[in-house]
């Protein structure tokens, strides 16, 4: 199997887990009363099953390369932090579906002038007018998707 079909398979289960994590996380917050709660838990959980992993893949030996980085590359965890809170507590009132199709939205533009630009280490790749027409056309298919 050629390694693209792999990461596609890998990053197709990614974001089938979106919308779920998304549904049980905003389900979790009204049960208990508190989006910020449920938001904590779930990155005590997440902080568990990564340091778990880090442990049995032997990545313990990395973080001794982490004062050296970049302090702006961990502003990622802010990124997740903020993903996270908004769709536990937009997604009980604007719905599950339009909350994560405007995600979907947003990741489609900023993906590609990531990709575009080639910012942060990103590989480049031009918006060429075929690209654009696709993310076009998937912008109008996600919106289309989010009418009743």
């Amino acid at each position: 199997m050629p390694p693209a079909i792999g990461y596609a398979a890998i990053m197709l289960a990614a974001g089938i887990g979106i919308p779920i994590l998304a549904a049980l996380n905003a389900n979790l917050g009204g049960r208990i009363g508190s989006p910020a709660a449920a938001a904590t838990i779930l990155f005590i959980v997440a902080l568990l099953g990564a340091a778990t992993v880090m442990v049995l893949t032997g990545g313990t030996r990395s973080l001794t390369a982490l004062p050296g980085q970049p302090k702006h590359l961990f502003l990622a965890g802010l990124l997740v932090a903020f993903y996270v809170l908004s769709i536990t507590w937009v997604a009980p009132h604007f719905g599950l579906g339009n909350a994560v199709f405007f995600v979907l939205l947003g990741q489609i533009a900023a993906a590609a002038l990531i990709d575009h630009f080639a910012l942060f280490g990103a590989r480049a790749s031009p918006i060429t007018w075929q690209r654009a027409a696709g993310i076009a056309l998937m912008g109008v298919g996600v919106l289309l998707a989010r009418r009743p």
